[in-house]
This record gives structure tokens, sequence and C-alpha cells, in this order.
């Protein structure tokens, strides 16, 4: 059997929120919405951690972070120009991942964009094509990129870079006999969201035309920190959410490109094609601007967690919404091996479970998954399609919401006493979920990760970043000066 090739897109940054197929209806995504319309929108899809590196070593491992050791964002490691040590870090070393599963089982892999897993210099994990960021993030215009090995500054902006040199990879496949998977993570949307980051033709219309009424315009969040821009002035709030909806509709554009490109080689109807993102986004939700580490402690609201996913394989798959079923990028990584009859290569002691039926159609509300997980650090979460608990293991509250009622997640319940048999058998399914799966040294809860970076191994002491401040300690004045 031939095995169709896989075009895998993740964002960076994006709400699931954010979204045309998903009822924005002032963020143009034609091309996402076309990639929707040719096949299926997961309504309720979650990353593993609100934050990035974790979140793509658990799609790329189908780990959770207190397996893999990766919690928080790597700040060391990813390239030699980044710290003064000009230390390069394999943080996946030991772990497998399904690019190599794939390559071992004839797929030609390559990624084009965004690692932020360590050693960006060094072709990893079962790729061969490989041109990547140098970093985790930075600006839109002279990005640190890699290239053969060495890293270099990139002139142009750098959505369009990524989208052509995943353009030259399909270019390279064409004539060939063995399936291919290409990778294209975005940097997009990420901050930085200034004006002088993106091309005008993206932009202008939103800061000039745009009211944002599909963004609420809430009092900032006492939890907010500095690990983001925010838009505490009505002028800075309309240009970071014109930059924020520029960005996605550059990506959309080189996706566009993309699927033009497929079509055009005559292997659209034998490509799967995935878009994801690698976290939640909040741009005002809640009166925060950033994702899980937007705030200390760090929050597990659905914006932060909940990721836009949608997937096609045009002829294969049904089209449509699935809205009743729970699905976990930790059950990315079996669904894809079952899907692909690659079933018999799904590692042992995965906590996700192979959700290909909602793919193909095949699920119902019965057989969907009822729970879902998530950790960053000392804060976890169980999600039900009704009720959301979040055990923190430092001094601050637990949280209660019955979503049902309050999809806002605005009221919390812990100290209603009518609830506290509800808390007690939530905290004791997470307890024993978590216990289940947590490796030995690599138990989030208890390596103090506060939002601010890795520097090295979790294994390792004292490897997380603690240089955070609340933002209510300063005056908004100095704030305002600042910015």
């Amino acid at each position: 059997m031939q095995r169709p090739n896989i075009l895998f897109i993740l964002a960076d940054d994006m709400g699931a929120w954010a979204l045309g197929c998903a009822g924005n209806p002032e963020v143009r995504t034609p091309n996402l919405d076309r990639i929707a319309a040719s096949g299926l929108r997961l309504e309720n899809a979650y990353c593993v951690s609100p934050v990035c590196s974790p979140a793509r070593a658990s799609l790329l491992t189908g780990k959770i972070p207190s397996q893999h050791g990766v919690h928080d964002w790597i700040r060391r490691g990813n390239a030699p120009s980044e710290s003064s040590d000009g230390a390069v870090i394999d943080y996946l070393e030991g772990q497998a991942t399904y690019t190599e599963i794939l390559e071992r089982n004839g797929y030609y892999c390559g990624l084009s964009g965004k690692w932020h897993l360590g050693n960006a210099p060094q072709v990893q994990k079962g790729h061969s094509f490989w041109r990547v960021h140098a970093r985790g993030g930075g600006p839109y215009y002279d990005a640190p990129m890699i290239r053969e090995g060495e890293e270099y500054v990139e002139a142009r902006y750098v959505t369009d870079v990524i989208t052509e040199h995943a353009l030259d990879f399909l270019a390279e496949q064409q004539g060939q006999e063995s399936p291919f998977y290409l990778g294209v993570h975005y940097t997009a949307p990420h901050s930085p969201w200034g004006r002088d980051q993106h091309p005008a033709e993206f932009f202008d219309p939103y800061y000039n035309d745009c009211p944002f009424d599909s963004v609420p315009d809430l009092p900032m969040h006492p939890w907010q920190i500095n690990t983001a821009p925010y838009g505490i002035t009505p002028e800075s709030r309309r240009e970071l959410l014109s930059g924020y909806y520029a960005s996605i509709t550059a990506m959309d554009a080189g996706i566009g490109r993309l699927l033009d490109a497929l079509e055009a080689q005559g292997i659209l109807e034998d490509t799967l094609i995935v878009f994801t993102g690698d976290n939640g986004m909040n741009m005002g939700h809640h009166g925060i601007y950033g994702k899980g580490n937007g705030t200390y402690p760090q929050n597990m609201f659905d914006t932060s967690v909940k990721v836009p996913f949608l997937i096609a394989h045009p002829g294969s798959m049904p089209s449509g919404v699935v809205s009743d079923a729970l699905f976990s990028h930790y059950d990315f990584m079996p669904s894809l091996l079952d899907y692909l009859g690659l079933e018999a290569e799904i590692p042992q002691q995965l906590p996700g479970k192979v959700q290909s039926r909602l793919w193909t159609g095949g699920a119902t509300s019965v057989d969907a998954p009822l729970v879902v997980f998530d950790e960053y650090g000392p804060a976890r979460m169980i999600r039900s399609q009704d009720w959301k608990y979040v055990r923190r293991f430092t001094e601050h509250s637990d949280e209660l919401y019955d979503l049902s009622q309050d999809p806002d997640e605005s009221c919390n319940l812990m100290d209603a006493p009518e609830y506290a048999e509800r808390v007690n058998s939530m905290r004791e399914q997470l307890d024993a979920w978590f216990a289940r799966y947590v490796e030995a040294g690599c138990d989030g809860a208890e390596l103090g990760i506060t939002g601010r970076g890795q520097l090295d191994h979790a294994r390792k002491k004292d490897v997380f970043a603690s240089d955070w401040h609340y933002l209510k300690e300063r005056s908004v004045a100095s704030i305002l000066e600042e910015s």
C-alpha cells in the first residue's frame, strides 16, 4: 500500500478562536478555511502544555512534559549565539519521535521553520531536509536562521522564507517514489506585532479598518507578567492586534502557496494535511496577553490550552466539524501512526489514545474521549466536556469551573462547599493519571517552573529561570513610559 504524503503545518501562539472557519468574522484566513472545507475541524483540540517547547516535544514524542523533561520554553542550547557559553543542547536525546518512525518506514522527512528543541544546527530526528530557525522566536525581519549547520541573519520576512524553503522541498520531491513528510513550522503569529515587523499589505487593512470586536477588551488581569507585549492603551491594543492578525493572514497566504504547489504537482489528493498550533493564545482574553506563561501562576484557561486543529485528506476523509469529542495533542502521534497503517510502531506507555476514528468519521459521542489533561510545571489541569479543575502545587488557589454554565471561566467555584465532592473526585483522577506517566526526575510539580524559560535538561539542578515580575508591582505610568 502506498502511504500518503504528509504536510504538517504548525503555527506558533495561535488561538483556536483566530480562524475564519471557527467563526471569527474579522481575521482573514481563506486558505486555512479551504483546508477546513475539504476536511475536518476538531472543535475541542488541546495542547499538552500551554507554552511552545513542551507542547512541541509532546507532539513529536507523544509524551507529556513530566515524561520527556521539556517543561518550559527553551532559553539556552538552541544555537551557539544564544548564550555566553555557546552551548548547544539536544533536549530530545534518547526520545523516540514519530518523524523517526516515519523515516524508518520509507518516508523522506523535511522540516522548514521553528524547531526550538535544542541544537538547531544539527539535523535531527529522522529529517533529511533541515532549514530551521536558530532559536525559538525573534524578529520577523533579520531572523536568526540555520543554513548548512551555520547560523545566519535572514533579511527577508521570515514567514515568506519558511514558505519558500517548504516549496523547495516540494520541488525536490517531484518524481520521487517514496512518500514524504514535510513539517512547516511557522513562527507566526508569535510576537513581535509592531508595524515595522509585518508587510503593510497585511498590517494596514487591520490597523485602519478593523474594529477588533472579535477580541474582548478587558481590564488587565492581576497575574499578568512581562512575557509578551500587552495592550494597555487603545493605541497599543490596536497595534498589537493588527500585528497579530496580520501575521496570521501572511502565514495563511504562505499556506495557500503550499496548497497550490501540491495541486500543481497533482498530489493534493495523495497528501494528508494537518494544521494545528503549539498552544493557545490570549490577546486580551481574561485581560491577559500571552499563553500559559502570560501570568504567574501559570494559567490553564481554555484560550491558553485550546488549539486549532484542521485535518484533510481529500478523497479519503469526510468534511465537517467534530464537536462532540475532546482531542489532545498527546493523541496525535498514536492516531497518525494508526491512520498510516503503522499501528505496530506505536511506542508503549504513551498517555494518548488512538483517535484516528475522529478523523475518518467513525467516532460517536459514546466512544469519544471524556477527559484531557494539561500541565505547566506546578499547574495541572483535568478537563471534561462540562468541568475543569486546575490543581496548583504552589501557594496559589486551585480552580474549578462549570463550563456548561460558565464557558468563559469567570467564576471559580473552589470555595463553594456543594462542589467539594466533585473537586475531590477530579483531584483523585488527575493525581492518578499523572502518577501513572510521570518519570523520575522529570516531575514538573517539583521543579520550580515559573514560565521564564528552561536552561538545560530537567534532570539537572536549577535549570529553570525565574526572572519574572508582576505588572501589578509597577505603576501604570512606568508601563506607559516603557511602551
